[in-house]
């Protein structure tokens, strides 16, 4: 049998003791499917007193996680200490060039340095693996890097955050504001207690951008996408949803275009009946639409400690699988120094249109305004519902749009026009209606 793989832990809180315990107590089956044994050599974290449920006094412990990724005593180093700078990015840094593999569930530091990181790897010959770095533990990166050869993606898009996955579930089949399910996420710890980096969309933007350097080879772009967040979606917008047979999701969309390839995030309906539409709570789903498959959907846990502790294992094990001389896959399923640069493509026309809702006065000569404005900008309209309001707002109406295929600019000058025109007594909803599978 081949010598053990030691590994070395950079970072013990939830998913960290969760990879130490799962290595501890699954060490036979591992050593069954690898080859050989995976040990816990070395780890390290803030507190080392502090009680993480796994007996690690067998682990040399590292104060400083840079000391620990260039130590003698390990083999992989496992970056789960978060953060796209600091000690993850200066002791990711290091383990490659000190010849280490590495495993990290960072997307942040992905997005922003996973090129320069793969040169390294690639460079030194060793492994950097990332699957629990996008949609937790579903097996997307290795689908996409190993297991779709061949195959020419024009299109991935998901559901890659679970919070807001959750949150827009329980808004639908509770009929609660989105404060109050945001509130209860982060009683149950699906949010955090600043939820920002969730809602507005920056977690699912740096997964995306690792999808879209992977389904179409060029260098990550995380600050070239297209992001609106979900904190103002309201009960109107999913209740004229249901009604009009969509379900709202907040989507990561990255399609190859024309122009360049297009990404953007952003809440979007699908059709009731699709199958991410069914993608409900916490679980994430990723599309992968190619010209020989056809379309996959991959689904399962997005999120939680053991769901990303075995994406992390998973990845353990594949290096442990591995054997000195053999030449290890790039990085982002293409060398590193090939990826292209990348080309952002114009906003443009898509399959499905878009819904939009405007809050009006209720009087004579609006509903005409509107319409004249969408006729001005060449958009077409599939559909016009008005909705009375009671109450207090009687002096109101809710007109609801929906357009056959238009383009974004087209859409955002007729709103823009409609509120110039003094007709809306609220901000104007606009939101994408996605064709999905």
């Amino acid at each position: 049998m081949a010598e053990a793989l030691r590994v070395g832990i950079a970072g013990l809180g939830t998913v960290g003791a969760s990879v130490a315990r799962v290595l501890r107590d699954k060490a036979v089956e591992l050593t069954r499917q690898c080859g050989r044994d995976i040990v816990v050599a070395a780890v390290s974290a803030r507190d080392p007193k502090r009680d993480r449920g796994v007996d690690l006094n067998a682990a040399k412990w590292f104060d400083d996680p840079v000391k620990m990724a260039q130590a003698a005593e390990i083999d992989v180093f496992v970056e789960l200490i978060g953060g796209d700078e600091g000690p993850a990015f200066a002791a990711v840094k290091t383990a490659l060039e000190a010849g280490r593999h590495v495993v990290t569930a960072n997307k942040a530091l992905l997005a922003k340095h996973g090129v320069a990181l793969a040169e390294i790897a690639e460079k030194k010959g060793v492994l950097l693996n990332y699957e629990a770095a996008v949609a937790g533990g579903i097996p997307v990166i290795k689908t996409m890097r190993e297991a779709m050869a061949g195959n020419s993606v024009t299109r991935v898009f998901g559901i890659l955050n679970g919070t807001c996955n959750y949150i827009l579930t329980r808004m639908e089949a509770e009929g609660i504001s989105f404060d109050a399910c945001l509130k209860d996420a982060q009683r149950l710890g699906y949010a955090e207690a600043d939820p920002t980096f969730d809602i507005e969309g920056h977690d699912t933007a740096h997964k995306l951008s690792i999808l879209t350097s992977l389904a179409f080879g060029t260098k990550i772009a995380a600050n070239d996408i297209y992001m609106e967040g979900i904190s103002n979606i309201t009960q109107a917008d999913i209740r004229a949803a249901g009604d009009l047979g969509y379900r709202i999701k907040l989507l990561g969309v990255a399609q190859r275009t024309e122009s360049g390839i297009e990404q953007r995030v952003h809440p979007t309906m699908v059709p009731t009946a699709s199958v991410i539409a069914q993608v409900h709570g916490v679980v994430n789903a990723v599309a992968i639409e190619t010209d020989i498959l056809g379309e996959l959907l991959l689904s399962g846990p997005g999120a939680g400690g053991n769901a990303t502790a075995s994406a992390v294992i998973g990845d353990i094990a594949d290096i442990a699988k591995s054997r000195p001389g053999f030449q290890h896959g790039p990085v982002f399923g293409r060398p590193a120094k090939e990826l292209k640069p990348y080309k952002k493509a114009q906003m443009r026309s898509h399959a499905g249109g878009y819904f939009i809702r405007l809050t009006v006065h209720d009087r004579i000569g609006v509903f005409a305004a509107i319409a004249k404005r969408m006729a001005d900008n060449d958009i077409s309209l599939e559909s016009i519902v008005q909705h009375a309001i009671s109450g207090e707002a009687a002096a109101q109406k809710t007109v609801i749009l929906v357009t056959h295929e238009t383009t974004e600019a087209a859409v955002r000058k007729a709103v823009d026009g409609i509120t110039k025109d003094g007709h809306l007594t609220d901000k104007p909803q606009v939101i994408r209606i996605e064709r999905a599978g």
